[in-house]
């Protein structure tokens, strides 16, 4: 099939790249000059494992392409997917689909029979009715369909997750839609993934209420590990124990400083605007929102507690500033809350991460290092906040000679207390090995002694 991809980022550019490998012609085309004359000489853009590897071979094997004029890629297309970004809007939070509605007036001019315009972009419920609205007013006489297909990639693991989904939905009102649809996930049949058909809102909503759910997820074991902290348990047994259970499930239970990235912060906060529109408010999203935004903070906290209170001149070393690893990726990171917030109270700044170098235009006055030692050398503490690979084999035995002293705050809890003690470490962790408060003790009644004695 052919198929016309409006926006080359992170969305775009990964599911133009999995389409194209999937058999069909893809034409990716952006605005920005500079980043189609780039993916044309070969290079990408963003980091994403494997995704180098995939557009070369598509491009040499002619079903990959790179355009800035979007006219004959949507004129030949099938299908036109709009992979523009949704960023929250300034001041209040609300999706802001500027992006998507220009790209969905573009597309109606130049449509030639008919067209599935599916949006692959984050979007509010009620967007595609809006889509539908400006192709009416713009071209009356397009033969299209309108469609909800939400991405529900991970960064770091988005090409496994595009060719070996849990699920692939659908928002298609038109049956005709759902046929090329059908043809174009084809591929994936072979594997028995579930298409699930909905309604286009239905679609929509389905996007929102699953990043809302796992951020939901991480912030209560944040809450979780705070606990533990305060009564001497230890939060990945903890999460160990609940995950077992087949309705919570394991993943997204590893307590950290919080959750970042391009996806969860702003979902949640426009989903929390949507509902609230609607009239029927989500208190637990927006009690997750208040909450996340202080799990970052108290992480500075930690790492000022670690050095006693003392900052003031400290020199700290960071090990990575991205999100998560195995990206670029720098939205709403964690380390831009925590870097300024040690910076406030008068520490000295040494970082490194292998894929960060956005960091450099976000965060001021820090020492950007080369590799993880450089980061460590004459540091007062060393931080983890992002747990590269390389960060869990780290020589440790270096590290300790060649900081100030040998103190570590690891946000990720990757290292082992008993393993880091024995190697002469001060070693924080998240949620782990503390003693339990003076007062915890739990409170007997005379009749719970009384049955004791029974």
């Amino acid at each position: 099939m052919q198929v016309a991809m409006i926006g080359t980022g992170y969305v775009g550019l990964v599911s133009g790249a999995c389409f194209a490998d999937f058999g069909h012609t893809v034409t990716c085309i952006d605005k920005d000059a500079a980043k189609i004359e780039q993916l044309q000489a070969g290079g990408i853009p963003i980091y994403e494992p494997g995704l180098d590897v995939l557009v070369t071979q598509n491009v040499k094997a002619g079903r990959l392409f790179f355009a800035t004029d979007a006219a004959e890629a949507v004129r030949k297309a099938d299908a036109v997917f709009i992979g523009v970004g949704t960023p929250s809007r300034r001041g209040d939070g609300y999706a802001d689909l500027s992006y998507v509605y220009a790209a969905a007036e573009e597309i109606a001019s130049l449509v030639e029979g008919f067209t599935v315009v599916v949006t692959k972009s984050t979007v509010p419920v009620g967007t595609g009715d809006e889509i539908e609205a400006i192709f009416k007013r713009v071209r009356p006489d397009a033969d299209v369909a309108v469609v909800s297909n939400p991405e529900f990639l991970r960064e770091g693991a988005a090409i496994e997750d595009f060719k070996h989904p849990d699920r692939v939905v659908v928002g298609a009102m038109d049956d005709r839609a759902r046929e090329v649809m059908r043809e174009l996930y084809r591929p994936l049949y072979l594997n028995e993934t579930p298409i699930l058909f909905t309604s286009r809102r239905t679609s929509e909503l389905i996007k929102y209420a699953a990043n809302a759910f796992l951020a939901l997820k991480i912030t209560y074991i944040n809450e979780m590990a705070d606990l533990c902290e305060a009564v001497g348990a230890d939060v990945q047994q903890v999460a160990r124990g609940i995950g077992l259970d087949g309705r919570i499930g394991s993943k997204f239970l590893n307590a950290g400083p919080g959750y970042g990235g391009s996806c969860f912060p702003k979902d949640t906060v426009a989903l929390v605007r949507t509902a609230r529109d609607a009239g029927t408010p989500v208190e637990l999203v927006e009690t997750t929102v208040k909450v996340n935004d202080e799990r970052k903070r108290a992480m500075a906290r930690k790492v000022i507690k670690a050095l006693d209170g003392q900052v003031k001149g400290k020199t700290v070393g960071i090990l990575g500033l991205t999100f998560k690893p195995n990206t670029d990726d720098m939205r709403d990171a964690p380390s831009l809350a925590i870097i300024p917030a040690l910076q406030d109270k008068g520490a000295k700044i040494q970082a490194f991460d292998p894929e960060g170098d956005e960091a450099r235009s976000l965060l001021q006055d820090v020492d950007f290092k080369d590799d993880p030692y450089d980061a460590a050398a004459g540091a007062d503490v060393l931080v983890i906040i992002t747990e590269w690979d390389q960060f869990r084999a780290l020589d440790l035995n270096r590290i300790k000679l060649i900081m100030n002293q040998p103190k570590l705050v690891d946000l990720r809890n990757i290292y082992k207390p008993e393993d880091m003690r024995a190697r002469g470490f001060d070693y924080v962790s998240v949620g782990r090995d503390s003693a339990p408060r003076d007062g915890l003790q739990p409170k007997h009644t005379q009749e719970d002694r009384a049955r004791a004695r029974y």
